[in-house]
């Protein structure tokens, strides 16, 4: 029998503490190793433990889960799974985790009684075993090796944040369809904030993450990046240098009207393949509706296969160049790797390349 996998819980709430130790030693692959109330003590126990993975609560007294994450990861790297309740910070607060280099995160319920679910049980011992799996392995400080080059637009002040000027024309004829899920959200900050504002092409994203999040995400991104990024909207028209992230409880459709412009549809099917927003979605939705226009597809870092069959239906039914994440620079290679071993990747590139070859295929204004 396969060795255990060691969890320490870190949590303030003795509450919490308990039903996720239940939680995780209900399932024979995994058992809890100890437990801390606040980030000090558990920087204490992950160091004499030595566990494999630690879920973390963002909030706690003496030191928060940033702080300890922060600190953990420059002198004890453990894959770490965020506990996050969507409070007003909650959303700020889980991004920042993942940018310290958390490996995932799952939304506590509103309901604190709800956290034993069957759901959420699911969820979290998929989430740490895929954790543990992981090993110790930490982003890079990936950065192109050479800066994208291209004339930057003027940039404005407005109330919502730094926000390039007006696209010269909200008929695209280039659209990127990207779909990532965990580790998505650190890796993203190596591909967008390297896209020209001028980008000749529109973007449509599709990020695993709970309602309420990909809103923080895409505010994060929009003050990282010269190009324009937001949370979609329904009949959101697609315009060259911006990029829309679909919301975490509906998914995103792209449909082309009369005048040859691409609008958003977000709908509220079921999910697809466990997923909802689901890549396949988005990309089956390109591939009925979306003609006379070059596709470029990226797949990134992912467990599953999301967007592998859609990426296919494209292929057979229009063209697109997809670029597939390669191994070595993935968090976890499950959507890259079902891309790639359908044979239908015209490239597979490393994480800090990925902006170069979406530039090479789709240029700029």
């Amino acid at each position: 029998m396969a060795e255990k996998k060691k969890i320490l819980v870190v949590d303030d709430s003795a509450f919490m503490r308990r039903v996720v130790s239940d939680i995780i030693n209900s399932d024979n692959r995994c058992e809890v190793i100890g437990t801390a109330n606040n980030g000090k003590e558990g920087l204490e126990l992950a160091e004499k433990l030595k566990p494999d993975v630690i879920t973390l609560d963002v909030q706690m007294p003496i030191m928060s889960g940033l702080e300890m994450l922060r600190i953990l990861n420059k002198t004890n790297p453990i894959p770490v799974v965020m506990l996050s309740t969507l409070m007003k910070e909650g959303g700020k607060e889980t991004m920042e985790a993942l940018e310290l280099g958390a490996y995932d995160f799952i939304k506590k319920p509103d309901n604190i009684f709800r956290v034993s679910s069957d759901d959420i049980k699911g969820e979290l011992i998929e989430k740490v075993l895929e954790a543990a799996d992981s090993g110790k392995r930490s982003f890079r400080q990936y950065r192109p090796l050479i800066r994208p080059t291209y004339e930057p637009k003027t940039r404005e002040d407005t109330a919502t944040g730094i926000k390039p000027l007006i696209s010269k024309a909200s008929k695209v004829n280039n659209l990127v369809a990207l779909g990532t899920s965990t580790g998505g959200p650190k890796a993203l900050q190596y591909v967008l904030p390297y896209l020209p504002a001028n980008m000749n092409a529109g973007m449509v994203i599709v990020q695993h993450m709970p309602v309420g999040f990909t809103k923080s995400l895409s505010d994060r991104l929009n003050q990282l990046s010269e190009i324009s990024i937001k949370e979609a909207e329904d009949k959101d028209i697609i315009e060259n240098g911006k990029a829309y992230i679909a919301p975490g409880d509906k998914h995103l459709e792209v449909k082309e009207d009369s005048n040859g412009s691409l609008v958003i549809s977000l709908t509220d099917g079921p999910p697809r393949g466990g997923h909802k927003p689901a890549v396949n979605v988005m990309l089956s939705s390109i591939a009925d509706n979306v003609t006379k226009k070059k596709l470029i597809g990226v797949i990134m870092t992912g467990m599953g296969a999301d967007g592998m069959e859609g990426m296919l239906e494209v292929k057979n039914k229009q063209k697109m160049h997809i670029i597939a994440q390669n191994e070595e620079t993935c968090v976890v290679y499950g959507m890259p790797k079902s891309v790639v071993e359908k044979g239908i990747a015209d490239e597979i590139v490393p994480l800090e390349r990925i902006a170069d070859a979406i530039i090479k295929q789709s240029g700029v204004l």
